[in-house]
């Protein structure tokens, strides 16, 4: 049970400053996403919000957050509760999908948060206050996808004392992101004589009040300092203490304040403040560190309790940071005073950065200190390692900020360059940086340089690019010879490659169809890229597992696989400012194995971040896959124009770009013949199998499709015997080699065929063995992606009737998809003495595929404003039915939403205007 009072919004004080400029800019305005109000505490970060979303008149879902909320299932819990509390539509779905999602994956229930955003067209508001109660990582990411997928028109409010661990910096280059800060929280004079008379109750006179927010220029903290200061006046009249002036355009604090901060400070206190000015953030660890002191903890509880421009970055006092301003008034004093000290100081703090972990961060104070050597030294020592979490990006921009003879002398950083650049799919520029390396290689061991041991490793290195390099070129002997000769030497250098050489090993072995081989050396990048730290690489290796394991029909298995490799890498590199770790091939599994299992909410948000990969641009091979599974995915949903689409695509790319990918592609092309055979048009479908070198295809996975979809096409054509003869070699095949899927497949066309020839008795055997196969296996979906005959024919099977949910899934699916079809079949096979069909009206003729007549009813009712549940009520059929002929309508008119199909249906003269 919810508690409800989490849901209201709290009414304003009615003494509290109205803060109208601020409001303001707390107002929609372009793409903007994100409000983000960061403060300490008693700063108005809540009334401001509240008198923000009191004026605004947009729906608003308030949720007022505490420390019980730190945990993933009770936070999402309760925001889809204050969006039900709100009036959001289509919350009841989301509280279902969140009780039947077990475990700790929730992108179901998000996506379907999401969804139902989208389709309410009007402005809506969720803020989230106290957020900084929120500690849990999986939080903060599933918050970050969240804003990422946010619909237009959506907005989130975030109310903080600490600035959370957000992908912020990409969201401002993006303008999705307002900061209100305590920079902007800054009072004018008016405020000021507000603030100090109606919210502090202090009896002071307007013109110490404008002395004050002339001196301060309305700073909040200082005007905070000097509101508890009067207040403590006795016995005389309240003057407030006066503090300097404050440049916001120039971002620094002139040292009239400073010298009013510092000198109020016991000697103590102000020397911690410039000791430690130099720390980009601050623990206790790290300031006892660099000041060899022990009192750290008590020095920084002091400052946060005086509220001494210190900001919390967690809510448990163990990570703070000065204000950008008072901070950098700080180093200026601490290096006009004592530079040498200063100058220490930094260096050890960045040694500590660099000692405990904080790479990144070391870095970026490096770069801006502008210690060239230093740098070069540093991405020497981590670069690689930085690569292999994900920030290739970064490391290629920080070595083109080196001077060039820094990188020019250094095989290390060479080296980098060239793995940051093979990371980025750049690798049309990488052989002539190869050969030049190799060149300074070379002269290095003929002027025995002390590091020739190291030129050993490079060269280690070089091999294994060239190994990649020859597998786009499809000169696989090349890369295996170079693999090899990797493994043999690589015990005896010191540079961690044998994740990285044994994920080349599996996609060799996967190239060649040598699935279990390919398999067990991709089982070793994984262990290998764990005990060396590479997070892409394990993702990149499990992910090919798992696909491999899939698309042999062993789904858990292939689950399974993905989730320890997930849990791996989110426990060990979880970074929720950093875009999450992705790989092409699990997200690709995981889209694969989610829409099997007939959990399509689950398949798109796997998906959708490989699709942003497809609009930016990716490498073909990736390309292929993520196309490949996109259009499964719409076929599967009967978006059949959509699925012809991305599978042309990735059928095309596969050809024309196929030596620029390091494996052997899917057949794409079998997966369109379904397309087509689903939408009626036989001859297509028999072409897009034309022209296949089926000689050429080495993975007997790939194989298989290929004959699979031409049985499909010979039994629509009206040829079952020679769909048989092409099923009866096959089965043997994938029943030797334990390939689950296509093996129930082959017992499903070859069913299929024995009914075509009037065998129905034998028919019923392969079915009957079919269903007990895909039982064991796990497979659904693939069920309901056979002809209407075999639907059919399924449908009557007693087996398919005996108690158990996986045949009560299969079932109730089976039955929705034949409610679904039964309404297109009128149009899909017309009756040429139907009056209809004699003189359709050019509008309509203009679709490629007409609406059925159902799908007209659907779309008038959607016109006189009928939600779905009423649209079932008023067909007498089940929602879900509805839902089924809203999509097929959408998918027709080539629109998103309601509105949009309503639009088009009025061009086309399917509804009067």
């Amino acid at each position: 049970m919810l508690l409800t009072t989490k849901f209201l919004r709290p009414t304003s004080d009615p003494r509290a400053v109205t803060r109208d400029r601020l409001r303001d800019r707390l107002d929609r305005d372009g793409p903007k996403r994100l409000n983000l109000v960061i403060a300490p505490a008693g700063f108005g970060k809540t009334t401001l919000v509240s008198q923000w979303c009191a004026s605004t008149g947009a729906p608003t879902a308030w949720l007022s957050l505490d420390e019980h909320d730190d945990e993933p299932r009770r936070f999402w819990q309760y925001v889809v509760g204050a969006l039900e509390y709100a009036g959001l539509p289509g919350m009841s779905e989301c509280h279902r999908i969140l009780s039947q999602q077990g475990g700790e994956d929730l992108t179901a229930l998000i996506t379907a948060v999401i969804n139902e955003l989208s389709r309410d067209e009007g402005e809506w508001t969720l803020v989230l206050d106290d957020y900084h109660f929120i500690q849990d990582p999986a939080i903060h990411r599933l918050l970050g996808w969240f804003v990422d997928y946010l619909p237009p028109g959506k907005m989130l409010v975030i109310a903080s004392r600490s600035e959370p661990p957000l992908p912020l910096s990409r969201w401002r280059v993006r303008r999705w992101v307002e900061d209100i800060h305590p920079g902007l929280l800054a009072f004018s004079d008016d405020e000021c004589l507000q603030f100090f008379r109606n919210t502090m109750g202090l009896d002071i006179s307007e013109e110490h009040a404008r002395t004050i927010c002339r001196k301060t220029e309305g700073w909040v903290a200082a005007m905070q300092l000097s509101a508890l200061s009067s207040g403590q006046a006795t016995g005389r009249s309240a003057v407030p203490r006066t503090i300097g002036k404050l440049d916001i355009n120039e971002r620094q604090i002139s040292d009239y304040v400073l010298a009013e901060v510092l000198d109020q400070q016991p000697e103590s206190l102000a020397s911690f403040l410039l000791d430690t000015a130099c720390c980009p953030r601050l623990s206790a660890s790290l300031c006892d560190s660099i000041r060899d002191r022990e009192d750290s903890q008590d020095m920084l509880e002091e400052l946060l309790r005086q509220n001494l421009f210190l900001i919390p970055l967690d809510a448990r006092n163990e990570w703070f940071r000065y204000h950008d301003l008072f901070r950098d008034a700080l180093v200026q004093r601490m290096q006009l005073n004592d530079p040498e000290r200063a100058e220490r100081l930094w260096r050890q703090t960045m040694e500590w950065l660099l000692t405990h972990g904080h790479v990144q961060e070391a870095i970026a104070q490096i770069v801006r200190h502008g210690d060239w050597p230093w740098l070069a030294r540093v991405l020497a020592e981590h670069g690689n390692n930085l690569i292999h979490g994900g920030f290739h990006l970064p490391v290629l921009e920080w070595l083109e900020a080196l001077p060039a003879h820094l990188v020019d002398d250094s095989p290390q950083l060479q080296m980098l360059r060239i793995w940051g650049l093979f990371f980025a799919n750049r690798v049309d520029s990488l052989e002539p940086l190869l050969t030049s390396l190799e060149d300074l290689l070379d002269r290095r061991v003929a002027d025995s340089h002390p590091d020739a041991e190291g030129a050993l490793g490079l060269n280690s290195e070089i091999s294994l690019i060239r190994s990649y390099l020859a597998r786009t070129r499809s000169d696989d002997k090349s890369a295996s010879d170079l693999t090899r000769k990797v493994l043999e030497d690589i015990d005896h250098t010191r540079i961690p490659l044998k994740s990285v050489t044994y994920y080349g090993l599996g996609l060799d072995y996967y190239g060649r169809g040598e699935l279990p081989e390919a398999a067990e050396a991709l089982r070793s990048a994984v262990h290998y890229g764990q005990v060396e730290r590479k997070p892409s690489t394990v993702l990149s290796s499990g992910g090919l597992l798992a696909w491999i394991q899939y698309n042999r029909g062993d789904i858990d298995t292939a689950l399974r696989t993905c989730t320890e490799v997930r849990n791996w890498v989110d426990q060990h590199y979880a970074d929720p400012t950093q875009p999450r770790l992705i790989s092409c091939w699990q997200n690709s599994a995981l889209t694969e194995i989610y829409r099997e299992r007939n959990e399509t909410a689950m398949a798109h948000s796997h998906l959708a971040p490989l699709l942003e990969h497809v609009n930016q641009g990716t490498e073909p091979g990736q390309h292929v896959i993520i196309q490949h599974v996109r259009g499964h995915l719409a076929f599967s949903e009967g978006r059949f124009e959509e699925a012809i689409e991305a599978l042309e695509d990735a059928h095309h790319t596969g050809r024309q770009r196929r030596d620029h990918i390091l494996f052997e592609p899917p057949v794409s092309a079998a997966l369109l013949a379904r397309c087509f055979l689903a939408s009626g048009a036989i001859d297509r479908a028999a072409a897009s199998l034309e022209n296949i070198q089926v000689e050429a295809i080495t993975n007997p996975l790939h194989k298989e499709q290929y004959y699979i979809g031409k049985a499909r096409v010979l039994n629509a054509q009206g040829h079952p015997r020679q769909a048989l003869e092409c099923l009866m070699p096959l089965r043997n095949n994938v029943e030797r080699d334990a390939h689950h899927l296509h093996l129930v497949e082959v017992l499903l066309i070859s069913a299929e065929s024995l009914e075509l020839m009037d065998r129905r008795n034998d028919s019923r055997t392969l079915l009957e063995l079919a269903v007990e196969k895909a039982s064991e296996a796990g497979l659904i979906r693939l069920f309901a992606e056979e002809s209407p005959l075999l639907r059919e024919r399924l449908m009557d099977l007693p087996m398919l009737r005996t108690p158990g949910s996986w045949n009560r899934t299969v079932l109730h699916m089976l039955r929705e998809q034949e409610a679904t079809a039964t309404d297109k079949q009128p149009l899909e096979q017309p009756d040429s003495s139907s009056p209809v069909q004699e003189a359709p009206t050019t509008p309509v003729c203009s679709l490629q595929e007409p609406l059925s007549q159902r799908e007209l009813e659907v779309l008038a009712l959607i016109n006189e404003g009928f939600a779905n549940k009423d649209i079932a009520r008023k067909m007498e059929v089940a929602p879900a039915t509805v839902k089924a002929h809203i999509r097929n309508l959408y998918g027709k008119l080539a629109v998103g939403r309601r509105t949009e199909a309503l639009a088009r249906a009025r061009e086309l003269g399917l509804l009067n205007n």
